[in-house]
């Protein structure tokens, strides 16, 4: 069996029972970093398995791997640095693989930056988009925004802390002034969250110096939670 196990954000006590037992049987670990694992394997004194890095650049190889090592009879799970695996970190072509050959997998729930980002920010939660991190290019980056624009669901993505001065603008010019959340550190010790206008946000990090990841969580098109002109 192949266990889709969602780790920690940030705070350990978040990893769940179900996820601790996974790990402590597991014969081969798959893993985004197995530095970043193995830190988490001794903080929970998790005897340490086989394990092989499964990260972007090598996941249609290594999830051969993880395959026929599931088929021989092996106990075996995929684990990203922190959250879901697949959910934007490597995963989704393993699971993919497993889906169309009828290898046996299962997800053992956990931490996930989208739902406490989303629950943080203040914003509807009743329907949302979850978009990962947005293209780089002032351009690319405007139409990644234009083609949310008339629709009513809350718009959550990542960025780098480098980049989410820019993002906020860029949202701003193709939304207006709706409201919006920055959630930083999530589940961290230093974690913050800044709601407000996009226009105000925009201002708040064109020039700050971010640290940490960085989530961001933006009202659908609703008047209601635009600023009046």
């Amino acid at each position: 069996m192949l266990h889709v196990v969602a780790t920690p954000i940030g705070n350990l006590g978040d990893l769940t029972p179900r996820a601790l037992e996974a790990l402590k049987g597991a014969s081969l670990i798959a893993c985004e970093d197995t530095r970043r694992t193995w830190q988490l394997l001794t903080h929970f004194n998790v005897p340490r398995p086989e394990m092989i890095s499964y990260r972007q650049g090598n996941e249609e190889r290594v999830a051969r791997t993880v395959i026929d090592a599931v088929n021989s009879g092996r106990e075996v799970v995929l684990v990203s640095d922190g959250g879901y695996p697949a959910i934007s970190d490597p995963g989704y072509r393993l699971v993919r693989l497993c889906a169309q050959e009828n290898v046996p997998f299962d997800v053992l729930p956990g931490a996930s930056a989208v739902n406490v980002a989303l629950v943080l920010s203040g914003l509807p939660t009743s329907s949302f988009t979850f978009k990962g991190f947005p293209p780089r290019g002032p351009g690319a980056l405007r139409n990644w925004f234009a083609a949310e624009k008339e629709l009513p669901h809350t718009l959550i993505g990542f960025e780098s802390p480098f980049r989410i001065g820019p993002t906020l603008q860029a949202a701003y010019e193709v939304f207006g002034d709706r409201e919006a959340a920055v959630c930083i550190e999530l589940t961290k010790l230093h974690e913050r969250v800044s709601r407000g206008y996009l226009s105000d946000l925009a201002a708040q990090f064109k020039d700050a110096k971010v640290k940490g990841e960085v989530a961001f969580v933006i009202a659908g098109a609703n008047p209601k939670f635009t600023r009046a002109v």
